[in-house]
Protein backbone atom coordinates (compact mmCIF):
# COMPACT_ATOMS: atom_id res chain seq x y z
CA UNK A 1 0.00 0.00 0.00
CA UNK A 2 1.49 3.19 -0.86
CA UNK A 3 1.67 6.70 1.80
CA UNK A 4 -1.13 8.62 -0.42
CA UNK A 5 -3.94 8.70 2.53
CA UNK A 6 -4.53 5.63 3.89
CA UNK A 7 -7.61 5.90 6.11
CA UNK A 8 -7.35 3.90 9.20
CA UNK A 9 -9.89 0.93 8.58
CA UNK A 10 -7.49 0.35 5.40
CA UNK A 11 -4.45 0.38 7.63
CA UNK A 12 -5.98 -1.79 10.26
CA UNK A 13 -7.37 -4.13 7.37
CA UNK A 14 -3.66 -4.35 5.76
CA UNK A 15 -2.18 -5.35 9.11
CA UNK A 16 -4.36 -7.64 10.33
CA UNK A 17 -4.59 -9.03 6.83
CA UNK A 18 -0.25 -9.63 6.48
CA UNK A 19 -0.31 -10.94 10.22
CA UNK A 20 -2.86 -13.56 9.36
CA UNK A 21 -1.29 -14.61 6.11
CA UNK A 22 2.35 -14.70 8.40
CA UNK A 23 0.26 -17.43 11.12
CA UNK A 24 0.41 -14.29 13.51
CA UNK A 25 -2.81 -13.19 15.86
CA UNK A 26 -5.11 -10.84 13.68
CA UNK A 27 -5.31 -8.99 16.81
CA UNK A 28 -1.54 -7.88 16.89
CA UNK A 29 -2.32 -5.35 14.24
CA UNK A 30 -4.69 -3.25 16.09
CA UNK A 31 -2.33 -3.49 19.07
CA UNK A 32 0.11 -1.94 17.18
CA UNK A 33 -1.89 0.70 15.52
CA UNK A 34 -2.83 1.89 18.12
CA UNK A 35 0.26 2.17 20.31
CA UNK A 36 1.88 4.13 17.52
CA UNK A 37 -0.88 6.23 16.77
CA UNK A 38 -1.93 6.71 20.45
CA UNK A 39 -5.24 6.71 19.94
CA UNK A 40 -7.87 4.55 22.61
CA UNK A 41 -9.80 1.58 21.45
CA UNK A 42 -12.82 3.89 21.31
CA UNK A 43 -11.40 6.55 19.43
CA UNK A 44 -9.56 4.09 16.86
CA UNK A 45 -13.48 3.14 16.00
CA UNK A 46 -15.11 6.43 15.69
CA UNK A 47 -11.96 7.52 13.83
CA UNK A 48 -11.69 4.62 11.12
CA UNK A 49 -12.67 6.57 7.94
CA UNK A 50 -10.20 8.95 9.07
CA UNK A 51 -6.91 9.36 7.32
CA UNK A 52 -3.63 7.60 8.72
CA UNK A 53 -0.78 10.16 9.79
CA UNK A 54 1.86 8.87 6.84
CA UNK A 55 4.57 8.43 9.59
CA UNK A 56 2.68 6.42 11.77
CA UNK A 57 1.31 4.71 8.45
CA UNK A 58 4.95 3.93 8.12
CA UNK A 59 6.29 2.96 11.42
CA UNK A 60 3.33 0.84 11.87
CA UNK A 61 4.53 -1.09 8.39
CA UNK A 62 7.78 -2.16 10.01
CA UNK A 63 6.67 -2.53 13.15
CA UNK A 64 4.02 -5.37 11.58
CA UNK A 65 6.35 -7.08 9.55
CA UNK A 66 8.79 -7.07 12.35
CA UNK A 67 5.88 -9.12 14.30
CA UNK A 68 5.10 -11.15 11.10
CA UNK A 69 8.87 -12.60 11.25
CA UNK A 70 8.32 -13.47 14.80
CA UNK A 71 9.63 -10.51 17.21
CA UNK A 72 7.04 -10.26 20.22
CA UNK A 73 4.44 -7.49 20.34
CA UNK A 74 5.47 -6.53 23.44
CA UNK A 75 9.35 -6.05 22.44
CA UNK A 76 8.14 -3.96 19.48
CA UNK A 77 6.11 -1.83 21.94
CA UNK A 78 8.74 -2.01 24.29
CA UNK A 79 6.62 -2.69 27.19
CA UNK A 80 4.03 -4.77 28.93
CA UNK A 81 1.61 -4.33 31.97
CA UNK A 82 1.99 -6.28 35.05
CA UNK A 83 -0.22 -5.80 37.80
CA UNK A 84 -1.77 -3.34 36.70
CA UNK A 85 1.79 -1.18 35.43
CA UNK A 86 3.23 -0.92 32.31
CA UNK A 87 7.09 -2.40 32.66
CA UNK A 88 9.74 -1.83 30.06
CA UNK A 89 10.55 -4.65 28.14
CA UNK A 90 14.10 -5.74 25.76
CA UNK A 91 15.20 -8.87 24.44
CA UNK A 92 17.38 -8.82 27.85
CA UNK A 93 14.18 -10.01 29.60
CA UNK A 94 11.61 -12.26 29.96
CA UNK A 95 7.87 -10.67 28.91
CA UNK A 96 6.24 -10.49 32.38
CA UNK A 97 3.31 -13.36 32.08
CA UNK A 98 -0.23 -13.07 33.37
CA UNK A 99 0.67 -16.40 35.71
CA UNK A 100 3.39 -14.47 37.19
CA UNK A 101 0.90 -11.87 38.64
CA UNK A 102 -0.58 -14.87 40.83
CA UNK A 103 2.96 -15.64 42.28
CA UNK A 104 2.65 -11.80 43.39
CA UNK A 105 -0.65 -12.20 45.08
CA UNK A 106 -0.16 -15.65 47.08
CA UNK A 107 3.22 -14.19 48.28
CA UNK A 108 1.22 -11.00 49.26
CA UNK A 109 -1.58 -12.93 50.66
CA UNK A 110 0.93 -15.58 52.84
CA UNK A 111 3.30 -12.66 53.99
CA UNK A 112 0.79 -11.17 55.38
CA UNK A 113 -0.31 -14.54 57.30
CA UNK A 114 3.37 -15.48 58.72
CA UNK A 115 4.66 -11.65 59.58
CA UNK A 116 2.52 -9.49 62.12
CA UNK A 117 1.78 -5.97 60.52
CA UNK A 118 5.28 -3.95 61.70
CA UNK A 119 7.27 -6.70 61.57
CA UNK A 120 10.24 -5.22 59.20
CA UNK A 121 10.75 -8.07 56.31
CA UNK A 122 13.41 -8.77 54.05
CA UNK A 123 12.39 -10.39 51.24
CA UNK A 124 14.73 -11.74 47.94
CA UNK A 125 13.19 -11.77 44.27
CA UNK A 126 16.13 -14.11 42.47
CA UNK A 127 16.01 -13.64 38.57
CA UNK A 128 14.28 -10.73 38.79
CA UNK A 129 14.84 -9.85 34.60
CA UNK A 130 12.29 -7.17 33.78
CA UNK A 131 11.73 -6.53 37.87
CA UNK A 132 8.18 -7.34 37.64
CA UNK A 133 7.82 -9.29 40.67
CA UNK A 134 10.24 -7.20 42.65
CA UNK A 135 8.74 -3.40 41.70
CA UNK A 136 5.07 -5.29 42.10
CA UNK A 137 6.28 -6.48 45.80
CA UNK A 138 7.47 -3.51 46.65
CA UNK A 139 4.95 -1.18 45.32
CA UNK A 140 1.92 -3.11 47.15
CA UNK A 141 3.74 -3.72 50.30
CA UNK A 142 6.05 -0.39 50.48
CA UNK A 143 7.36 -1.99 54.32
CA UNK A 144 9.15 -4.68 52.93
CA UNK A 145 12.89 -4.43 52.35
CA UNK A 146 13.30 -5.36 48.68
CA UNK A 147 16.31 -7.06 47.38
CA UNK A 148 16.58 -7.92 44.05
CA UNK A 149 19.49 -10.51 42.18
CA UNK A 150 20.13 -11.27 38.52
CA UNK A 151 22.97 -12.84 36.30
CA UNK A 152 22.46 -10.81 33.52
CA UNK A 153 23.92 -7.07 33.97
CA UNK A 154 21.66 -6.06 30.70
CA UNK A 155 18.68 -7.36 32.43
CA UNK A 156 19.53 -5.52 35.88
CA UNK A 157 19.84 -2.17 33.53
CA UNK A 158 16.17 -2.79 32.69
CA UNK A 159 14.90 -3.76 36.12
CA UNK A 160 16.56 -0.91 37.82
CA UNK A 161 14.94 1.26 35.01
CA UNK A 162 11.32 -0.10 35.81
CA UNK A 163 12.20 0.16 39.49
CA UNK A 164 12.80 4.12 39.31
CA UNK A 165 10.12 4.97 36.63
CA UNK A 166 7.69 3.15 39.24
CA UNK A 167 9.34 4.77 42.06
CA UNK A 168 9.93 1.51 43.65
CA UNK A 169 13.29 1.33 46.00
CA UNK A 170 14.86 -1.77 45.88
CA UNK A 171 18.51 -3.34 46.35
CA UNK A 172 19.73 -4.52 42.73
CA UNK A 173 22.41 -6.89 42.96
CA UNK A 174 24.11 -8.86 40.48
CA UNK A 175 25.09 -12.18 40.90
CA UNK A 176 24.13 -16.15 40.57
CA UNK A 177 20.97 -16.99 42.28
CA UNK A 178 21.73 -16.75 46.36
CA UNK A 179 25.21 -16.43 46.08
CA UNK A 180 25.53 -12.56 46.76
CA UNK A 181 23.53 -13.59 50.13
CA UNK A 182 25.77 -16.82 51.09
CA UNK A 183 29.21 -14.52 50.16
CA UNK A 184 27.93 -11.59 52.56
CA UNK A 185 26.46 -13.92 55.15
CA UNK A 186 23.18 -12.23 55.03
CA UNK A 187 20.20 -13.88 56.07
CA UNK A 188 16.41 -12.91 54.80
CA UNK A 189 12.65 -13.75 55.53
CA UNK A 190 11.43 -14.78 52.41
CA UNK A 191 12.79 -15.97 48.79
CA UNK A 192 10.47 -15.57 45.43
CA UNK A 193 11.58 -16.73 42.49
CA UNK A 194 10.53 -17.24 38.80
CA UNK A 195 13.35 -18.85 37.92
CA UNK A 196 13.90 -21.06 33.83
CA UNK A 197 12.45 -23.97 34.48
CA UNK A 198 11.63 -25.60 30.63
CA UNK A 199 13.13 -28.70 29.56
CA UNK A 200 15.84 -28.27 26.87
CA UNK A 201 13.83 -30.58 24.73
CA UNK A 202 10.61 -28.31 25.03
CA UNK A 203 12.60 -26.09 22.38
CA UNK A 204 11.45 -28.14 19.43
CA UNK A 205 7.81 -27.47 19.50
CA UNK A 206 7.42 -24.06 21.34
CA UNK A 207 6.49 -20.64 19.31
CA UNK A 208 9.54 -18.89 17.36
CA UNK A 209 8.33 -15.40 19.13
CA UNK A 210 9.27 -17.34 22.55
CA UNK A 211 12.54 -19.33 21.41
CA UNK A 212 14.31 -17.09 18.90
CA UNK A 213 13.84 -13.73 20.86
CA UNK A 214 13.15 -14.52 24.29
CA UNK A 215 16.83 -14.75 26.06
CA UNK A 216 17.62 -18.59 26.77
CA UNK A 217 19.10 -17.86 30.10
CA UNK A 218 16.40 -17.12 31.52
CA UNK A 219 13.78 -19.92 29.58
CA UNK A 220 15.94 -23.21 29.98
CA UNK A 221 17.12 -25.67 32.63
CA UNK A 222 18.19 -28.49 31.57
CA UNK A 223 17.08 -32.30 30.74
CA UNK A 224 13.71 -31.78 33.12
CA UNK A 225 13.67 -27.88 33.70
CA UNK A 226 14.62 -28.94 37.17
CA UNK A 227 18.59 -27.36 37.31
CA UNK A 228 17.83 -24.19 39.38
CA UNK A 229 15.65 -25.69 41.74
CA UNK A 230 17.93 -28.28 42.48
CA UNK A 231 20.28 -25.45 43.15
CA UNK A 232 18.19 -23.55 45.27
CA UNK A 233 18.22 -26.34 47.48
CA UNK A 234 21.69 -26.11 48.03
CA UNK A 235 21.47 -22.54 48.97
CA UNK A 236 18.58 -21.79 50.42
CA UNK A 237 19.19 -23.22 53.93
CA UNK A 238 22.28 -20.81 53.79
CA UNK A 239 20.17 -17.80 53.58
CA UNK A 240 16.87 -18.14 55.29
CA UNK A 241 15.88 -17.11 59.00
CA UNK A 242 13.88 -19.40 60.94
CA UNK A 243 10.49 -18.40 60.18
CA UNK A 244 10.29 -17.75 56.20
CA UNK A 245 8.81 -17.87 53.40
CA UNK A 246 9.76 -19.93 49.35
CA UNK A 247 7.63 -18.50 46.35
CA UNK A 248 8.51 -20.57 43.42
CA UNK A 249 6.99 -20.36 40.08
CA UNK A 250 7.37 -23.67 38.13
CA UNK A 251 6.04 -25.26 34.95
CA UNK A 252 2.76 -27.39 34.38
CA UNK A 253 3.55 -30.58 35.56
CA UNK A 254 6.13 -29.92 37.61
CA UNK A 255 4.41 -29.40 40.96
CA UNK A 256 5.08 -32.41 42.70
CA UNK A 257 9.06 -32.52 41.97
CA UNK A 258 9.44 -29.09 43.64
CA UNK A 259 7.32 -29.10 46.37
CA UNK A 260 9.34 -32.49 47.15
CA UNK A 261 12.63 -30.93 46.74
CA UNK A 262 11.61 -28.71 49.27
CA UNK A 263 10.21 -31.17 51.72
CA UNK A 264 13.46 -33.26 51.52
CA UNK A 265 14.89 -29.65 52.23
CA UNK A 266 13.31 -28.74 54.91
CA UNK A 267 11.26 -31.40 56.67
CA UNK A 268 8.81 -29.22 58.83
CA UNK A 269 7.98 -26.84 56.22
CA UNK A 270 4.30 -26.13 54.94
CA UNK A 271 4.35 -26.86 51.40
CA UNK A 272 1.53 -26.19 49.04
CA UNK A 273 1.19 -26.54 45.63
CA UNK A 274 -0.63 -23.98 43.58
CA UNK A 275 -3.00 -24.31 40.23
CA UNK A 276 -3.27 -21.16 38.56
CA UNK A 277 -6.22 -19.55 36.61
CA UNK A 278 -5.92 -22.09 33.70
CA UNK A 279 -6.18 -25.29 36.08
CA UNK A 280 -2.17 -25.79 36.56
CA UNK A 281 0.10 -26.25 38.59
CA UNK A 282 1.93 -23.04 38.73
CA UNK A 283 3.22 -22.22 41.71
CA UNK A 284 4.80 -23.70 45.07
CA UNK A 285 4.99 -22.58 47.90
CA UNK A 286 6.68 -23.54 51.38
CA UNK A 287 6.14 -21.86 54.66
CA UNK A 288 8.96 -21.90 57.27
CA UNK A 289 6.99 -21.44 60.72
Amino acid sequence: MSNNSVKIFEALNWASSFLKEHHREEYAGELLLRHFSGLSRTSMLAMMRDDLDAGVWDILQKAVKRHAEGEPIQYIIGSEEFYGRSFEVNDHVLIPRPETEELVYGTLKRLVKLFPEGHPVELVDVGTGSGAISVTLKLEKPVLKVTAIDLSEDALGVARKNAATLGAEIDFIHGDLLQPLILQGKKVDAVISNPPYIPIADQEWMSDIVTEHEPHMALFAGEDGLDLYRRFMDELPLVLKERALVGFEIGAGQGEAVAALLKNTFPHANIEIVFDINGKDRMVFAEML
